[in-house]
């Protein structure tokens, strides 16, 4: 467990050194004196890549469960172990008093391993029966890892889900089972390559019963993508790392099987999901054209954006910003978008085009549809050559 932890630590603290790296500045002792640098410009002004802060977007965020005990008071018992003898120590859910209460608030509050608080299922609800936690983002992120810190076993079998859509469709993102075939149809570690970057696979790793609280769950989008050492120039692990929401579906529970024996009900009382941190490690996506997120005016999320580009992601340029097309920013470039040239001369022209908007040796041709026919205004220096 302590591996595993580490390794997570050690990836997140990577992923901000990065940001760093590629957004910061060296701040003298006098930059309190003056606005600080702008991380989407270089000294001499020139545009450059710029992204967000790498953060937890799960924090502090709603979580909604498909299952939490309490809503009547129940017993529920916590088993230990010590050399072959299983104890257990059983205890109360009840939503009517705080102290016995486990809602999925607990999942994102403030993660403190001296004073754990634990979301908690309801008793064994078995497969083909599950329980989910579904979890709104607020806007576009490109996601780097999803955890989960458990206080219960961990379950024999998960799927974690992603929606680019803010929840209307859903896409999964990985599995974990010790029968892989049996519960998702999917062959146990299987070969990611070029072909499939943007497929979700099944794992038998990390789904072992022990340690029987503590255990880890941690899936990298990226961890064995080949194309993830050149992604700025893979639009399909760009596409596979954006995320509006993280779903998670607990499938089947870990038994030790007693179950069905004669003091099933005892046993039964051991079995449920229990979560103690749910953490989506990544960047607000803003296409490398800004360098945080800010409330609009409705209090959504959106990217503060730079390089002459608009929308939630700048996924655009600005109006009158159009004279070469968008482009996401990489680390060689930042493609910042361009307006039409102040000595630029209006040109009308009546020709027909089969719909794409087109460009011409710097000038953006601009289409309005007027019933019948396409009709454009199309912006050119006074040396352009004439349209063909």
């Amino acid at each position: 467990m302590l591996r595993i932890s580490d390794a997570l630590v050690t990836l997140v603290t990577f992923y901000c050194v990065v940001s760093g790296t590629v957004g910061g500045y060296g701040m003298s002792m006098f930059a309190a004196q003056t606005s600080p640098p702008d991380p989407c410009y270089d000294e001499n002004g020139h545009p450059r890549r710029c992204i967000p802060d790498f953060v937890n977007a799960a924090f502090g965020k709603e979580v909604r469960a498909s299952s939490t005990c309490g809503k009547t008071p129940s017993r529920y018992c916590v088993v230990t172990e010590k050399g072959d003898e299983k104890h257990r120590n059983c205890h109360t859910c009840d939503a009517s008093d705080p102290k016995k209460y486990h809602p999925p608030a607990y999942l994102t509050d403030l993660n403190n391993p001296h004073n754990l608080t634990c979301w908690q299922s309801d008793n064994y609800i078995q497969y083909p029966q599950n329980v989910t936690l579904t979890l709104s983002l607020g806007k576009k992120f490109e996601v780097t890892y999803v955890s989960l810190q458990f206080c219960s076993p961990r379950p024999e079998s998960m799927a974690i889900f992603k929606s680019m859509d803010y929840g209307k469709s859903w896409v999964p993102f990985q599995y974990y089972s010790t029968q892989c075939r049996k519960m998702y149809n999917k062959p146990s570690k299987a070969t990611i390559t070029k072909q499939n970057e943007q497929e979700a696979i099944c794992t038998d790793s990390h789904t072992d019963m022990h340690p029987l609280s503590g255990g880890l769950i941690a899936f990298s989008t990226l961890d064995g993508r080949p194309s993830a050492h050149d992604f700025d120039n893979s639009p399909v692990l760009q596409d596979w790392v954006t995320a509006t929401d993280i779903k998670v579906t607990f499938s089947r529970l870990h038994t030790f099987g007693d179950e069905n024996e004669d003091d099933s009900e005892l046993a039964r009382d051991s079995y449920f999901y229990a979560v103690s941190d749910l953490q989506v490690g990544g960047r607000c996506k803003c296409n490398g054209h800004a360098s945080r997120c800010v409330k609009d005016r409705d209090g959504n999320l959106v990217c503060e954006c730079k390089h002459n580009t608009a929308g939630p992601e700048c996924d655009r340029c600005k109006p009158f910003h159009y004279d070469r097309p968008w482009q996401r920013a990489t680390a060689r470039e930042a493609n910042e978008c361009v307006d039409y040239d102040a000595q630029a001369q209006p040109l009308q022209e009546n020709q027909r085009y089969k719909g794409a908007l087109s460009w011409l040796w710097g000038r953006l041709c601009v289409f309005e549809k007027a019933q019948t026919s396409w009709r454009d205004q199309c912006w050119r220096k006074a040396h352009a050559e004439a349209l063909l």
